[in-house]
């Protein structure tokens, strides 16, 4: 039986957004600190540490993209001038920049948004 390991870091970041066509208080805009959680896996460690990968080295992988997000309107970002900023499209924008930064040996997992810590969206891709 082969087995697997999981990471997860946490980082956050602040800005503001407004929501399009929402008909309601979000359609203003708003601010949020938002929360970040970023799952990798693997099934190889390693060699020299045995691990699989330095979390902080992850860290601040996540923390380059999330740079381009930190303190700005989200609505004026490149990326957010056709779709809403979203929770959901944070989450998948986040996890398209992150995907091809990743050693080869550490698989992206999921990527989670959330704008308070009762709810959060996640985007993983098959």
């Amino acid at each position: 039986m082969s087995g697997k390991w999981r990471l997860t870091v946490t980082q956050d970041f602040s800005a503001s957004h407004q929501l399009r066509n929402y008909g309601g208080k979000c359609e203003q805009m708003h601010g949020h600190n938002f929360g970040v959680e970023v799952v990798v896996e693997g099934s190889e460690l390693e060699e020299k540490v045995q691990y699989l990968m330095d979390f902080k080295v992850l860290k601040r992988l996540t923390g380059e993209v999330l740079d381009k997000l930190d303190h700005h309107h989200l609505n004026e970002v490149d990326c957010f001038a056709e779709i809403n900023p979203s929770s959901e499209n944070l989450a998948m924008y986040i996890y398209r920049q992150l995907k091809g930064r990743l050693p080869g040996n550490v698989r992206l997992v999921e990527v989670s948004v959330s704008e308070k810590s009762s709810s959060k969206a996640t985007y993983w891709e098959d």
